[in-house]
């Protein structure tokens, strides 16, 4: 009864809101003609003086005025469009808030919300006076409304005050703001660094003393994903589509029952979506529509929206920013809805730093981690692991389809701690293993990092039987003697310590396969559309880079002639086959050529992921796929 009951107020709750956008003509303008002048929403809520505010709305055209609660007026503002001022927030704001007014000649608009008056707090850094900062470390600032910090005050190598603007910091937040400290160019000395904000505070941090970074390299952006889209569903239009549950809490209204310490992790740390649409309204909410992350909608413009320049978004989420939501998801679930915009995927983001010298470096990019979760194994089925479409609810993770087939199709690591580990890799029938015998030190797949861990590599093809059951039954770690402490992959990345030359290598061939003469060796496809034609399958994220973003090819050839087309030669890239002098080849001078491609905007990805990738044409051997 208690679920009908919910479901009832649920569907009440969503009519109120459909009502409310229907009759709302001034704060919730659809955009369609002659709506009048309104205001839709506004951000940020909470402001300082000098505070740069977007606000939305309509009838913008003939705004004249801006009236802000104290009796505070502007009226030098950036009209954008109809529908979009900017404006910078004036001092003498009333410090309880109040409403935001836009005046016409004959009009005037008041806002729904109320915009309220901050004061930036510092009371801690994660560095005290005396410490050591080292170029490319990250700083952490704690406090209350440390958003309207925005800039960092350094000395730079010449001993000359430089800002580290807000838009370079690392994280952004009411409570918590991560800078990194510049790499090279810092004093290499003792100094007081400064911290400034809009209204013009100018807030000392401790004295530490700065050196430079020892090395070159580069930071790299790691994801860890909880939910990948796939084209499953699609376009939100105020539709209860993206709801997400935890295991635990699950009743089949969710498209994904998010595993318990994914959920937990996500309650407690900041999370990310990737969105697409040309101009997104993103509203984060429960899945009875009671209680949202943000007072008003998430439209561009918002610091929570980044535009990655390929027609999608970036959406930061931390849940702990909204008591009450953060309180309700775990029985009302979690919902992404608004309108204009798909959801592709969920992840964590993790910064790490990779040394250069001009090496290749290996790369983490994690599967799983156990956060303590679990412990020790004693022929146990504790460390039981299940693909998403084959889960039952006895495993501890349900590994999105994406990263499974990458699992099966790949070497992956796990990070193991005990004295003697005793490990067997089976099924969760426990009817097939890896190994004929049980994997203990001394075994060449079992390696010793020297600090009461070891590094296990994991080959499912290497058992042909194994590999045709992990679908159904599962994988599971036993034995005896150890915690299994991470899942994870190795990339490996070349370094250089500059921007633009760090590569991820997708392929790389050692010219075996020979040479293309109108030939169809040379046909990679994505990990989920594989038949057993290509070269390689390509796991699902960096088929994604292939179909989003710039690739290269490096071939070995004194003439190429280059057709980028599919496996059933259907669609030509550009339309044409390449050669010397193309724009798009560049002579590295060596008897080899690197070809740059990037496929958005081309007919040719209406086909690939059905169709394969195909590099043929004639006199030249394909050397390495890789993107930067």
């Amino acid at each position: 009864m208690k679920h009908i009951i919910n479901y009832l107020g649920a569907l009440l709750a969503v009519v109120l809101i459909g009502s409310t956008f229907t009759a709302c003509s001034d704060d919730d303008a659809n955009g369609s003609a002659n709506v009048g002048l309104g205001i839709k929403a506004f951000f940020p809520t909470k402001v300082v003086t000098n505070q740069p505010i977007t606000i939305n709305g309509s009838g913008f055209d003939g705004v004249t005025e801006i009236d802000f609660p104290g009796g505070a007026k502007v009226t030098n503002f950036e009209i954008v469009s109809d529908n979009m001022i900017r404006v910078n927030a004036p001092s003498g704001i009333a410090a309880d808030g109040g409403k935001l007014i836009v005046r016409t000649a004959d009009d005037q608009a008041e806002s729904r919300m109320d915009i309220s008056l901050g004061h930036t707090n510092v009371t801690g850094f994660s560095k005290q006076s005396g410490e050591q900062a080292s170029g490319g470390e990250l700083i952490e600032v704690y406090g209350s409304d440390l958003e309207f910090i925005n800039s960092v005050e350094l000395l730079n190598a010449e001993g000359v005050p430089q800002l580290i603007d807000h838009k370079d910091f690392y994280r952004k937040g009411t409570s918590k703001m991560v800078f990194r400290v510049p790499k090279k160019d810092i004093f290499d000395g003792t100094f007081v660094g400064i911290l400034h904000t809009y209204d013009g505070q100018e807030i000392l941090m401790p004295e530490l003393t700065y050196k430079p970074g020892a090395e070159e390299g580069h930071w790299e952006t790691v994801k860890t994903p909880i939910w990948t889209n796939g084209g499953t569903l699609g376009e939100i239009n105020w539709s209860s589509d993206y709801r997400f549950a935890s295991e635990e809490s699950k009743t089949g209204e969710e498209c994904y029952a998010v595993p318990m310490d994914v959920w937990n992790k996500m309650k407690a740390e900041t999370f990310f979506i990737t969105i697409k649409g040309d101009n997104p309204q993103v509203r984060i909410t429960t899945g009875w529509w009671s209680t949202n992350l943000t007072a008003d909608d998430i439209m561009p413009g918002n610091d929570l929206l980044t535009d990655n320049g390929d027609g999608t978004w970036t959406v930061e989420i931390t849940l702990g920013n909204s008591a009450d939501l953060l309180g309700l998801v775990d029985e009302q679930h979690l919902l992404f809805t608004g309108s204009g915009y798909t959801v592709e995927e969920i992840y964590f983001a993790e910064e790490v730093w990779v040394p250069g010298g001009g090496g290749e470096e290996e790369v983490k990019v994690p599967v799983w981690t156990n956060g303590g979760t679990l412990g020790e194994i004693n022929w146990s089925s504790d460390y039981r692991f299940a693909s998403e479409e084959s889960k039952t609810g006895e495993e501890c993770y349900a590994i999105p389809m994406d990263t499974w087939n990458k699992m099966k199709s790949e070497p992956f690591y796990v990070t193991v701690k005990g004295d003697n580990p005793q490990i067997r890799v089976t099924t969760g029938w426990w009817s097939t293993n890896l190994t004929a015998d049980d994997i203990m030190p001394g075994n060449e797949l079992l390696e010793d990092n020297g600090d009461g861990t070891w590094k296990l590599t994991v080959d499912l093809t290497s058992s042909a039987d194994l590999l045709d059951l992990v679908d159904v039954q599962h994988l599971l770690f036993t034995g005896g003697g150890y915690t299994v402490e991470e899942i994870y992959f190795i990339e490996i990345v070349s370094g250089g310590g500059g921007s633009g030359g760090n590569e991820v290598v997708i392929w790389q061939g050692d010219g075996s396969a020979g040479a293309v003469s109108w030939s169809s060796q040379y046909r990679f496809s994505n990990a989920e559309s594989k038949t057993g034609e290509e070269i390689f399958a390509i796991p699902m994220d960096q088929w994604e880079v292939i179909k989003t973003k710039t690739f290269y090819l490096d071939l070995q050839s004194d003439d190429p002639q280059i057709r980028v087309t599919t496996g059933w030669w259907s669609t030509t890239w550009t339309g044409n086959d390449i050669f010397p002098g193309d724009e798009h080849l560049t002579d590295n001078g060596n008897g080899t050529y690197t070809l740059e491609v990037n496929l958005t905007g081309d007919p040719i990805l209406d086909s690939i992921d059905v169709e394969h990738l195909l590099f043929t044409g004639d006199r030249y051997t394909p050397l390495k796929l890789y993107y930067k």
